[in-house]
This record gives structure tokens, sequence and C-alpha cells, in this order.
């Protein structure tokens, strides 16, 4: 179990299709990841930038997806409230910001797999755009 007001999960689950008809291809965060640290990608509260709410101390790439961990900023009120609530098991759905640099449309639909990904952030969400896209473990 983390320390309190930590948390991991993933932000993206590889060959899962989202609700907007894409798809993450393993691989497709590496080279982002190799430019930026975890730090580096912000922590938002429904991809709001003006709601920081932690930061990420990790962001890897595993056989399942972009697992993450994270911690609440618990010195800040929407930590406090994002914390809360993530205990509570109100909230626990992970949403990423990013920039696609390589896409490939599926034939005959308009569905895409996403290639290479530029990530900018990830968002705790209410409602994920990839569904199975969590939090797993909240302390």
């Amino acid at each position: 179990m983390p320390p309190p007001g930590r948390f991991i999960g993933y932000a993206a689950i590889f060959g899962s299709t989202d609700l907007a008809g894409d798809r993450i291809e393993p691989g497709a965060f590496a080279a982002s990841l190799i430019g930026r640290r975890a730090g580096d990608v912000r922590m938002l509260w429904q991809h709001d930038p003006a709601r920081p709410i932690g930061r990420w101390l990790e962001i890897v790439e595993d056989r399942t997806g972009l697992r993450v961990a994270g911690e609440f900023a618990l010195d800040t009120k929407g930590g406090r409230e994002a914390a809360a609530l993530a205990a509570a098991g109100a909230i626990d759905g992970l949403s990423i910001g990013f920039r696609t640099r390589l896409a490939r449309r599926e034939p005959g639909g308009a569905s895409r797999r996403l290639v290479t990904i530029d990530l900018w952030e990830i968002s705790l969400v209410t409602f994920p755009m990839q569904e199975l896209a969590r939090l797993t473990v909240v302390a």
C-alpha cells in the first residue's frame, strides 16, 4: 500500500478502444517519456490547466499500458478534495492530454491506432475516455 496521499493506476491501456474510437499501440509513449520526466507531466483535475492537484512520481509503459504513480498535493484545497474523493471511491478515472504525433486509420472506419503520442498531462476525471484507465490503489 502506498503512503497517504499516494496512488497508482493506469492512465492508458494498450489495445483498448476508447469512446472516440482511438486505440493506443504499445510503445506509443516511449519517445515522449524519454524527453520528459514524470514530474514534467502535469497532474490536473478534469483536464483543467488552472487546477493542478498533485504530481506524478512515476510514469512508465509496461505490457498493460501507461502505469502511473502519483501523489496528491495535500497542502492544497484541490489536492485534499481529490484525495478524499479518490479514497472514498467516488472518482477513479484517469485520462491523458496529448498531441498525436503518428496515427494510422483503421480500414473502413473512423477509428485510429495511435502509434506515437506526445504526453502533456494526465488528469483525474469522472468519466475517462478510455473506460479501463483507472486508479487501482489509493492510500
